[in-house]
C-alpha cells in the first residue's frame, strides 16, 4: 500500500516526525512568549543563550568547512529551525531541572 509514492509505513513515520518537530517549535515559541517570575525568565534566558551559541557555532563551522573544501553554501532553513528547536527544548529541560523551574 502506498501514499503519494512512498510506502504507507514511511509516510506515517514522516508524518509523526513532522508532528514532533511542530510540537518542538510550538514549545519553543510558547516558552519564549510566556510571562513568568524572575526565575523562569532566567531559565529562558540561559536556554536561549545556549541554543543561540550552539547554532552560531555550527554555522561558523559550516562556513569554515565549505570555504576549505570550496563547496557552495547549502544551509536548509527547515533543518536549521528543527535543530534549533531540539537544542532549545533539551536545554530548557536541563535548566528547569538545574534551576528548579
Amino acid at each position: 500500500m502506498e501514499f503519494m509514492g512512498m510506502p504507507l509505513g514511511a509516510a506515517l513515520f514522516l508524518g509523526g516526525v513532522l508532528l514532533g518537530f511542530g510540537a518542538l517549535d510550538i514549545t519553543m515559541l510558547i516558552s519564549l512568549l510566556k510571562a513568568g517570575d524572575e526565575r523562569s525568565r532566567v531559565i529562558v534566558w540561559k536556554t536561549s543563550t545556549f541554543a543561540f551559541n550552539a547554532m552560531v557555532g555550527a554555522l561558523v563551522l559550516d562556513v569554515i568547512a565549505n570555504y576549505a573544501t570550496k563547496q557552495p553554501m547549502t544551509v536548509n532553513p527547515f533543518i536549521q529551525l528543527q535543530v534549533t528547536a531540539m537544542l532549545y527544548c533539551v536545554a530548557l529541560l536541563y535548566y528547569r531541572k538545574k534551576l528548579g523551574g
